[in-house]
């Protein structure tokens, strides 16, 4: 077993910092959540290398990079309140909660969303919620958000999560075909998105009523 403590500083050395990881918040982020427990035993000692890993249900954890990238796009606040769209294993529900006052994470995949659950309150992270629900439409009675965070791949941005971000609120979403997608980031003018692109990404379909159909998939 690697020593997991030494592998995460490394990781943040080696993965994030030489690729514009900048935000302070953000790197004490990712050297403080464990990334091993979101983990399968079998995979933990391949938690901190710079690659997505499968979590089960045709589903990974996304790499270390994209995390901090996205993460950091979002320019949380310690007051803030963000929707995470695909809870996944809870890695990135973590890693938000380390840095916002509450985290409202949706899980289609219900196993998923009990296992991730049950990591993050081993963790001690009190200040996240999670639903098993189609992600597409938000969560409208916790609206509106600071931030919003869909860790899908999509072929549009969902019109109601628009609608349940704060003017001035922040949004990143991957948008493209189902096997290639460009990571954008939104920030709400006047109730319309103003976006710009941030990286070429490989994110798993964003299934729901306002994006891809199961049966596309």
């Amino acid at each position: 077993m690697i020593n997991p403590d030494r592998a995460r500083l490394k990781m943040v050395e080696n993965q994030l910092i030489p690729r514009g990881i900048t935000d302070p918040r953000v790197l004490e982020a990712m050297r403080k959540v464990p990334r091993h427990h979101f983990l399968d035993e079998a995979l933990e000692d391949r938690a901190y290398d710079d690659s997505s890993l499968p979590i089960g249900e045709k589903q990974t954890i996304s790499q270390p990079f994209i995390v901090a990238l996205m993460t950091q796009a979002l320019a949380l606040k310690l007051t803030d309140r963000v929707l995470e769209i695909g809870t996944g294993s809870g890695y990135q529900t973590a890693i938000l909660a380390e840095l916002a006052a509450r985290v409202y994470s949706i899980e289609r995949v219900k196993p998923l969303a009990l296992k991730a659950r049950e990591t993050l309150d081993r963790l001690g992270y009190v200040n996240v919620a999670i639903k098993n629900f189609d992600g597409t439409y938000g969560w409208s009675d916790e609206a509106p958000f600071d931030a919003i965070l869909i860790a899908a791949g999509s072929p549009s941005i969902p019109t109601p999560l628009v609608e349940q971000l704060r003017e001035g609120g922040r949004l990143v979403i991957p948008v493209g075909d189902r096997s290639t997608q460009v990571l954008q980031l939104g920030v709400k003018e006047r109730g319309e998105l103003v976006l710009s692109c941030l990286v070429d990404c490989t994110f798993v379909p964003f299934i729901g009523t306002f994006a891809w159909t199961a049966d596309a998939c």
